[in-house]
């Protein structure tokens, strides 16, 4: 039997993720020791490999078969745009994408104005304002500290992760429209759905189950 491939997401997610798995059986705990160097981590018994990818990187090793399976925030799925399955919503690492600024820029989205944008998603921020708003706009890709955008005249609004919404009010910024909510999913590589699809469907199958004794 070969092993199962499956890239997590760095960080909270792959911590989470993990704690989800050991649920159904499946274990890795050398991944939890800090100290080490590996970058590939396998459950030998399961026949199950992890490795760890940075948000953006995931849907990338999906589509070319590096994973047959990721887990990975909505926000990274939409923004790479990747030929993949999307096949579940783990349900935690819950936020939103939002359009986000001063209250006054209200009234820029409201009209339909031009508008400049920063964001550090521009793929969703375009989609956004140009096929589902039709409004036209500059965006202007970030890597750091979105809400300075706004603040000093770069940009008029942000698209951003929003979870409480605590450092846009520290620093007069509200949301002032709702992209879509965001939360951990579960993405398969679409040749592995066909040629290893009973085991990746028993593996659903079980998440799909804690997940639902868990609600109860």
């Amino acid at each position: 039997m070969e092993y199962l491939t499956i890239a997590l997401t760095k960080g909270r997610l792959a911590v989470q993720t993990l704690e989800l798995f050991e649920k159904i059986g499946i274990s890795c705990p050398e991944m939890r020791d800090g100290r080490s160097r590996k970058l590939i981590f396998a459950d030998e018994k399961q026949k199950i490999r992890f490795f760890l990818a940075k948000a953006g990187d995931v849907p990338t090793y999906v589509e070319y078969g590096a994973a047959d399976l990721g887990v990975a925030g909505k926000d990274a799925i939409l923004e790479e745009g990747r030929r993949l399955y999307e096949v579940m919503d783990l349900g935690f690492g819950r936020c939103r994408m939002c359009v986000c600024g001063p209250k006054e820029a209200g009234e820029r989205l409201l009209h339909h104005e031009q508008i400049r944008v920063a964001t550090k998603y521009p793929n969703i921020a375009r989609d956004y304002f140009y096929n589902k708003k039709h409004q036209t706009a500059e965006i202007i890709k970030l890597g750091g500290s979105i809400e300075l955008a706004p603040i000093l005249g770069l940009s008029e609004v942000i698209v951003d992760i929003v979870e409480t919404g605590s450092t846009l009010r520290e620093n007069g910024l509200t949301v002032l429209e709702e992209i879509c909510p965001l939360s951990a999913r579960v993405i398969v590589n679409q040749v592995s759905m066909k040629m290893e699809n009973q085991r990746i469907s028993r593996l659903i199958r079980e998440l799909k189950q804690v997940l639902q004794e868990e609600s109860l």
